[in-house]
């Protein structure tokens, strides 16, 4: 449950930045935002803590490295979904959601890949050590 949780504040996060629908913050911001600027300024702000919670976790537990291979995995999973048919990458709002979905999943298990990996090798990382 914890991972599922970690994941779907992701998936909100990168779904109400940007979106197909008209409910997100490029395009509110773009449309109306300069009539209520500080609430622009402020909403940008919550969304760019978000980002760097979730961007400076991703980083420190699985890297640059982590990030582009789980990306590559999930474009190959897409690839063969639409090798079989599964999946109409004409769709434009598919392939938004599909993207916002990828990146979601990349924030996801970068914030939960330290605890998954306490969990299945019983080792804990230690980032900042004292001497």
């Amino acid at each position: 449950m914890g991972f599922f949780l970690r994941w779907l504040f992701a998936f909100a996060l990168v779904a109400a930045t940007y979106n197909p629908t008209p409910y997100n913050f490029a395009r509110w911001a773009m449309t109306d935002g300069q009539e209520h600027l500080s609430v622009t300024v402020l909403a940008g702000l919550v969304l760019l803590v978000g980002y760097i919670i979730y961007l400076r976790a991703t980083l420190r537990s699985i890297g640059a490295f982590g990030m582009i291979l789980i990306l590559a995995l999930v474009g190959a999973l897409l690839w063969v979904a639409f090798d079989f048919g599964f999946l109409d990458l004409q769709n434009r709002t598919l392939s938004v959601w599909l993207g916002i979905l990828a990146l979601s999943l990349v924030l996801g298990i970068g914030l939960s890949w330290s605890i998954i990996r306490r969990k299945l090798s019983g080792q804990a990382d230690v980032d900042d050590v004292e001497e």
